[in-house]
């Protein structure tokens, strides 16, 4: 099947027409941000943060969880966002993906106001050998709409059905938005990553995410290109048909941005 391009839109353009009041978000998705009959998780997430953003304090996101509940469709997607408790610097807010009284997606996000403190301790990018890389195309009907918006690369590990037995993956990553890079662009790209699991397999078959976890380490995104990003990824279990893996998501020149955790469920 050839590689084609379907009509797409860019993160920051589909962001530019979110549509919020105090406590609730509204963004028009089209289908090329799903992921088979559901919204690509990392875009749930995105507009969650969006309404949490309309009650939460001016300060950095510290981390995020996220619990997937049942598919969300293309087109208007809501959310709605409350504050838990907002302290002097941490404010804690639940935001959450509705349809009428049904949750889809439930989150709580912890923003932190800097704190002065004499520890400072930053992950430092490790070299890796980089093998033949294998770039994931879109392929209409095979790959993910969602993952037209990415550009990547393996240079360790591999992309889904190929049997390739390596619990660790290490990709190149970008994404095809001429916009400046913000906390939706980096939210998008540490979920861009399938279920390690899934390049063990050779024929394809459904996975979908439960949980995940986000921890940031950078608060200034915008000076920060929307490519020469990478994530290194590790498959830590998969048992009973569930995968939990990790991740570190670096920015271009090795700095670090994000910590991640995930739990998936595998039907096959």
């Amino acid at each position: 099947m050839a590689v084609g391009v379907m009509q797409a839109t860019p993160l920051s353009v589909l962001m530019s027409r979110a549509r919020t009041s105090p406590g609730t978000a509204m963004v028009d998705v089209p289908e090329d941000w799903l992921q088979g009959r559901t919204l690509f998780g990392g875009l749930q997430a995105i507009v969650g943060l969006a309404a949490m953003r309309t009650v939460a304090p001016k300060a950095p996101l510290r981390s995020l969880q996220v619990t997937f509940l049942a598919p969300v469709p293309g087109g208007p997607v809501h959310a709605t966002a409350r504050v838990l408790r907002s302290g002097k610097n941490t404010s804690h807010v639940e935001g959450r993906i509705v349809d009428g009284d049904n949750t889809l997606a439930l989150m709580v996000a912890v923003f932190g106001q800097p704190r002065a403190s004499a520890i400072e301790l930053r992950p430092a990018q490790p070299a890796v050998t980089a093998g033949k890389a294998i770039e994931l195309p879109w392929i209409p009907g095979v790959t993910p709409n969602f993952t037209q918006h990415f550009k990547a690369r393996w240079i360790k590990g591999s992309p889904p059905w190929n049997g390739a037995v390596e619990p660790r993956n290490v990709i190149e990553l970008g994404m095809r938005d001429s916009g400046a890079c913000t906390e939706s662009h980096v939210l998008a790209m540490a979920d861009f990553i399938p279920p390690i699991a899934l390049s063990f397999l050779k024929t394809p078959v459904p996975a979908a995410s439960l949980t995940w976890m986000l921890e940031l380490l950078s608060d200034d995104f915008t000076t920060l290109p929307v490519e020469g990003w990478r994530m290194d990824a590790e498959m830590f279990a998969a048992h009973d048909g569930y995968v939990n893996q990790s991740l570190v998501l670096w920015g271009p020149g090795g700095v670090p941005v994000a910590l991640g955790r995930q739990t998936m469920v595998v039907f096959g």
